[in-house]
């Protein structure tokens, strides 16, 4: 559906305040979160922070992208998935390298009652940033916006996945859950970072 100028350019800042939001919460998600790791010796919250200046890294290009208006240079538009593609890519490496370390080397995360209801809070966030992302981006046909809002949904998965093992760590004991749920969210993010990477040569 063709959208006139001025609801594009609505949409236009609706992506940009969205990604400035996303982009503020996974700052303070870098120091609250390796803090609460490191009090609790957990790797998966240490992890989880150091994620979040990834997150930013994609933010930041799409805000980029954005800026450019509403017919961006085909060339701007596979730079961005392209480097969307590199963000996913190496979200997923740094979660499969410290997750297999953590199961081979037999980590076990201390208790952090405090860290699960702080990824609760930031699991609401990041799902309801990532709804109105993809809406946002369909309406305006922004695919960086929309790939963006993969890695933003992404992250709430990651903080289900989290305060789950650690949860789970407290009532059962069972030590391996948290890295065996960041490994999976790397293999999704894997597969979102290739198919942004396939966007970038089809476009």
């Amino acid at each position: 559906m063709t959208i006139t100028q001025a609801d594009h350019d609505r949409f236009q800042r609706r992506g940009i305040r969205l990604e400035w939001a996303t982009t503020g919460w996974n700052l303070m998600e870098v120091f609250v979160t390796i803090s609460l790791g490191v009090a609790a010796r957990s790797l998966a919250l240490v992890a989880f922070g150091l994620s979040s200046m990834i997150e930013v890294f994609a933010s930041t290009v799409v805000i980029w992208h954005l800026r450019e208006g509403r017919d961006p240079a085909p060339h701007r538009t596979r730079l961005a998935f392209r480097l969307i593609a590199t963000a996913f890519g190496a979200l997923a490496l740094f979660l499969a390298v410290t997750s297999v370390r953590s199961l081979v080397l037999g980590l076990h995360p201390g208790e952090s009652p405090v860290g699960i209801a702080y990824l609760a809070l930031t699991a609401t966030v990041m799902f309801t940033l990532a709804g109105i992302k993809r809406r946002t981006a369909r309406a305006m046909d922004s695919g960086p916006l929309e790939a963006e809002a993969a890695m933003t949904f992404l992250d709430g998965c990651l903080c289900i996945g989290i305060l789950t093992a650690l949860a789970v760590n407290i009532v059962f004991g069972w030590w391996w859950a948290d890295a065996t749920a960041a490994l999976g969210i790397g293999i999704f993010a894997a597969r979102e970072g290739v198919e942004s990477l396939e966007k970038s040569r089809a476009d």
